[in-house]
């Protein structure tokens, strides 16, 4: 079993900027994809960005330009720099891996609040 714990979320004003973190933990574990999404109010949960093992990313188009995501494979971490952010940049954030323990899975975490204001 995988454990994600996010950390970093909170309350910004617009232009302003936000470092998402998010640390995996458990017992004979191996990390392949790690990736971050975000859920609004009312909507469904969106891929913001996505880092494989050999440091491959990827971005949806809304946040490319303005979002970083990094990881240190030593720490089990994923990072997510956020600039320049928006109000609809408002949203749970969570943090999501594919990693192998005994069998290969998709593992997320609780999810961080990031809020917006104009």
């Amino acid at each position: 079993q995988v454990r994600l714990v996010e950390s970093g979320g909170g309350l910004v004003q617009a232009g302003e900027s936000l470092r998402l973190s998010c640390a995996a933990s458990g017992t004979s574990f191996s990390i392949e994809t790690m990736a971050w999404y975000r859920q609004a109010l009312g909507k469904q949960r969106d891929m913001v960005a996505t880092i494989t093992s050999g440091g491959l990313k990827n971005y949806a188009d809304s946040v490319k330009g303005r979002f970083t995501i990094s990881r240190d494979n030593a720490k089990n971490t994923v990072y997510l720099q956020m600039n320049s952010l928006k109000p609809e940049d408002a949203a749970v954030y969570y943090c999501n891996c594919i990693a192998r323990t005994t069998y290969r899975g998709s593992y997320w975490g609780q999810g961080t609040q990031v809020t917006v204001s104009l």
